[in-house]
């Protein structure tokens, strides 16, 4: 029996048609978002080392609601903190083989001196300065392949809260590496990058949104946070 190659062999597109995008797919940064894009019922997918990753249902208490305390603490720091940005779940163009859609971001923007910049399009370009995710346990590649994707990128810190075993790894980079935050006496970390940005990592987890904010609202009242505001608006005035 004669065996059809031409119709092995894969099939030109249409001028209309996109392929859709699978997960564990190998695609270029530019073929990712063309799919993607005419994928608008589709919620969440990453681009990582080139490699397509598509989120599973999220479950209300191991994400849902982590996440959402996040987006509240990070948006308290905002609301105080004239020249930064917040972002949620949004993609991010960090390089040609890697496009994640972090839970939450935290950024200077680029008029006040950032290193993230806004595309036409209205996608980050660059690393923020703060990413966060919510990760079911120190399993998921939120600390693995995507740890290693942000530290290339320059992404100066990464919080992940594995909810599993409610926990939360902070790290900075320095030299090139992630090195990890450690706990104060009183269980707090603060931000090195933006100063006032202060978690109590115990009321997270455990769900006290009250005690997180108002932590927060004692390390926003800082000189050093005062400091990082003044130093903001000055970068203001010399790219106005």
């Amino acid at each position: 029996m004669s065996i059809d190659v031409q119709a092995l062999l894969p099939r030109e597109e249409s001028a209309t048609e996109v392929p859709p995008l699978v997960n564990g797919d190998h695609l270029t940064l530019p073929e990712f978002l063309r799919r993607y894009e005419a994928m608008p019922e589709l919620k969440k997918a990453e681009l990582i080392d080139g490699r397509v990753y598509m989120g599973s249902p999220v479950r209300t208490d191991r994400h849902g609601e982590p996440h959402s305390d996040l987006i509240g603490w990070l948006s308290f720091y905002k609301a105080s903190t004239p020249g930064v940005g917040t972002a949620d779940n949004s993609t991010v163009l960090l390089d040609i083989d890697n496009s994640p859609q972090p839970d939450a971001s935290l950024r200077i923007k680029p008029e006040y001196g950032g290193q993230t910049r806004m595309t036409e399009k209205g996608y980050i370009q660059n690393a923020p300065e703060l990413v966060c995710e919510v990760a079911a346990s120190s399993a998921s590649y939120d600390l693995h392949e995507k740890l290693h994707a942000y530290r290339r990128s320059g992404v100066r810190e990464y919080l992940v809260w594995m909810t599993q075993s409610q926990s939360i790894a902070w790290f900075v980079l320095r030299e090139g590496n992630f090195e990890q935050l450690d706990l104060d006496d009183s269980g707090r970390i603060e931000s090195e990058t933006f100063p006032g940005l202060v978690l109590d990592v115990q009321a997270l987890v455990e769900g006290d949104l009250k005690q997180v904010l108002d932590v927060l609202a004692e390390g926003m009242k800082s000189e050093a946070h005062h400091a990082f505001v003044d130093r903001l608006k000055s970068q203001r005035s010399t790219h106005s």
